[in-house]
């Protein structure tokens, strides 16, 4: 299995703060960001290869960063060749940016690079494996039905299984909410195709995990504990103090 972090986003709603700094690698505490994300790979077995993809702005950025990493799993820098906001593929554009260049079929991981959370990933593994073929997606309750305007809010049934999905709900049926965290087994990586050939929604990966839990099976694995999406100074200040309090 495969890991591919997201990381091509220009971070332009922070940039007052962040500068010429790729938002997955501004400090928290003394480290950046983006490895907090690794850390919580590296307690998966069956990782082999960790695939950070982002655009030519920041390429050099993750190229450094990802030469400091120490470890067992080798980071492979992916740029996927956009130069400015305008320009960026999207979260469904850079995952399909990246699967087209492989020459061998593997079960993917695939996580946000802004996401912070203290779930121990090899407990989402276990869970998703087990609904293998089916796709599974991080979940989060974040039990603020007001906040939950700004996600995908889902609905789990007593298995786990999406019975619904809610992009950036006006009236939200829940405060769980979908985090850019998604397993996909070989079996699976061929929908993104079918799904480009109905849509062409390819900036926001909630537009294809709607699509997905629409046509397919899905199951979602609530994530205990804290979880931060850094898309806002708030949220980065929050994420600051939780992480420097613990």
């Amino acid at each position: 299995m495969k890991a591919l972090i997201l990381a091509a986003g220009y971070g332009t709603r922070l940039a007052s703060v962040i500068q010429d700094t790729p938002k997955p690698l501004i400090p928290v505490g003394d480290r950046p960001l983006m490895d907090y994300v690794v850390d919580k790979l590296q307690s998966i077995k069956s990782l082999t290869e960790i695939a950070v993809v982002t655009n030519n702005k920041f390429t050099g950025h993750f190229q450094k960063w990802a030469s400091t990493r120490t470890g067992k799993l080798s980071i492979r820098v992916v740029n996927d060749g956009t130069n400015t906001p305008e320009e960026r593929l999207g979260s469904v554009g850079d995952i399909r940016f990246v699967w087209q260049k492989e020459t061998v079929l593997d079960d993917w991981l695939v996580i946000g690079g802004d996401n912070l959370f203290d779930q121990d990933m090899s407990v989402f593994m276990n869970f998703a494996i087990e609904k293998t073929p089916a796709m599974t997606i991080g979940a989060f309750d974040i039990k603020d039905i007001a906040a939950a305007t700004k996600f995908g809010v889902l609905g789990l049934d007593h298995e786990h299984k999406v019975t619904s999905f809610q992009e950036k709900p006006a009236k939200p049926l829940s405060s769980v909410i979908a985090m850019c965290v998604y397993y996909f087994p070989k079996q699976t990586l061929g929908f993104l195709e079918e799904y480009l050939s109905q849509s062409k929604a390819v900036d926001a990966a909630g537009s294809y995990i709607q699509w997905l839990s629409e046509k397919k099976n899905v199951y979602g694995f609530q994530f205990s504990g804290k979880w931060y999406d850094i898309g806002s100074i708030e949220s980065l200040n929050d994420a600051r103090a939780h992480f420097l309090k613990n």
